[in-house]
């Protein structure tokens, strides 16, 4: 008991929960603002990988972390196109374009990586970290939460940033009115193509940051799958935190908790099978679920094509 209450555990046990929250926290926001606005993405997880391996191939090439999540969120935008014009402009089936991302994902991915880089898997080595004065210093956190990279702090202010807005803003406003009620928006002079628009794009870019930060900054490298379902949770944490991104960000930090468990179990001696590991964040997930599902609340046009003057 004496060893998980050392500063050397609890150091390492909280950095550990964080590696693994933000990429979901950042997934889970992104798709949050698209539900808003009434466009069920199913296919966050392709966009998610997609980001994941365009953040790594940039950042294997120049060396630099910053312009591999750039581009990352560049390749999430670019496969979350596929939602924009097929969903918002032509009007067509959200699960079905949904699933197609995320296959098309899958496959495309593993494949550049197979051909790529399967004979010589690359690892992008240490990431870089801000030591922020003073804080750093104190005990425990200090390692854990303020040695972190500066990337780490920019996604955090973006999503607290993110939480506002869409709470307080016009712009988030308008966001919710096109998934709550989209003739409203219309008969107030606004435009629910080019707010659901704005919308999808934000969220690609949210979804592939959280592709590239697990890639670049949790796992150190790209593996194919390497989401291994993160996208799917994400989704499930979106609609159980009835469009509050600050409940999302919460819920994340479980998720984060149950998967740092079973590892830090096993480095102070506890014996843990691994399939119960690998179970255990998809079991909270599960557990949630059947916990809260009542309480769960959608945007009512969520997953419909708005077309004009129809009722």
């Amino acid at each position: 008991m004496s060893e998980m209450l050392s500063a050397t555990f609890i150091t390492v046990f909280i950095a550990t929960v964080i590696a693994q929250a933000m990429p979901l926290m950042l997934a889970a926001v992104g798709e949050t603002i698209g539900e808003q606005a009434g466009v069920l993405n199913l296919g966050i997880e392709g966009v998610m990988l997609i980001g994941a391996y365009t953040g790594f191939v940039v950042t294997l090439v120049t060396g630099n972390f910053w312009i591999g999540m750039i581009a990352g969120m560049i390749g999430g935008v670019v496969a979350n196109g596929a939602m924009l014009v097929l969903n918002v402009w032509l009007g067509l089936n959200q699960i079905v374009i949904g699933l197609a991302v995320t296959l098309i994902g899958e496959g495309v991915t593993t494949v550049l990586y197979l051909q790529n880089y399967t004979s010589s898997p690359s690892s992008l080595g240490s990431q870089p970290r801000l030591v922020i004065p003073g804080l750093s210093d104190i005990p425990i956190v200090g390692q854990s939460i303020f040695q972190q990279s500066g990337i780490f702090w920019v996604c955090v202010v973006l999503l607290l940033a993110l939480a506002f807005a869409l709470a307080r803003t016009n712009w988030g406003l308008s966001t919710r009115s096109a998934g709550q009620k989209p003739s409203s928006l219309d008969a107030a002079g606004g435009s629910v193509v080019r707010t659901r628009s704005a919308a999808v794009v934000l969220s690609g870019a949210l979804v592939g940051l959280g592709g590239a930060y697990l890639a670049l900054l949790t796992t150190a490298t790209f593996s194919p799958h390497v989401t291994n379902g993160l996208g799917f949770i994400a989704i499930v944490i979106t609609m159980l935190s009835r469009g509050r991104i600050l409940v999302v960000m919460i819920t994340s930090l479980v998720y984060g908790l149950a998967v740092a468990v079973g590892p830090a179990l096993q480095v102070i001696g506890y014996t843990v099978p691994a399939d119960l590991i690998k179970m255990l964040p998809f079991i909270i997930v599960i557990i949630m679920l059947i916990v809260f599902a009542r309480s769960s609340v959608v945007p009512p046009a969520l997953g419909t094509p708005y077309t004009r003057g129809a009722r």
